[in-house]
């Protein structure tokens, strides 16, 4: 679906921002601009096959937008950047699709009644990934106590916005299911994962698209949360 306006709650937060036209097919930026308001949408109506991805919002002013534009536009790759320690603040303010920062900015606040477990997959989830390799990313394997198997429901967690919901049917020892996106991991004695599939409709439309924020601790390593 195209998206043809960003609601005025999100203008409001991204204020002057730095965007990049992203080619859906294999990631590479196709052109990087600067603005506020709608402008991220100026040239989405012509090219259709792209995303627009926010590099940086939240800035300064129009001359702080300015600079981070042109050093964008001088030389940095954006689609090949392996930092794995990123700057402060990085992980509110940096490098995300348009689509989702909207889906964060405008999430309404969730409760969770069913027994269920939180899996953050910000390590694993990118853009644009298909439904089966969400749900292989999200499945396993974990490091998870017997409370497991009281377990009704799995979300799949990305930056605190519920991705998707699935219904756990057994658990497995780690690495005993097939799996074409299976981790390296040298000892899988206390890991295991989940075989489930895709949650009935009434429980998705209760949860996709929702956040949890407030029930993941800021700073937690660890990916597992129970709820409630």
């Amino acid at each position: 679906m195209l998206l043809k306006k960003i609601p005025p709650s999100v203008v409001e937060r991204l204020g002057w921002y730095v965007y990049a036209y992203v080619r859906r097919t294999d990631g590479r930026i196709h052109y990087v601009g600067k603005g506020t308001g709608q402008r991220a949408l100026a040239h989405l109506m012509r090219l259709r096959r792209h995303r627009v991805d926010i590099v940086a919002h939240g800035l300064k002013d129009e001359a702080t937008a300015y600079a981070v534009e042109r050093a964008l536009i001088d030389g940095l790759e954006l689609c090949r950047l392996t930092n794995k320690v990123r700057g402060k603040s990085a992980r509110v303010l940096g490098r995300e699709p348009l689509e989702d920062l909207i889906c964060r900015y405008t999430a309404r606040r969730i409760d969770i009644d069913e027994p269920s477990v939180l899996i953050r997959v910000n390590r694993l989830y990118r853009p644009g990934m298909g439904p089966r390799e969400l749900y292989e990313i999200t499945r396993g394997v974990w490091v998870i106590g017997e409370r497991r198997e009281t377990l009704r429901y799995a979300f799949a967690v990305y930056r605190g916005i519920v991705r998707e919901v699935y219904r756990i049917r057994r658990w497995q020892r780690g690495g005993t299911t097939p799996g074409r996106l299976r981790r390296r991991i040298q000892d899988w004695g206390h890991r295991w994962e989940f075989v489930g599939s895709v949650a009935e409709p009434s429980v998705r439309l209760r949860y996709v698209g929702g956040s949890v924020a407030h029930l993941l601790p800021d700073g937690a390593r660890n990916p597992i949360r129970y709820v409630p």
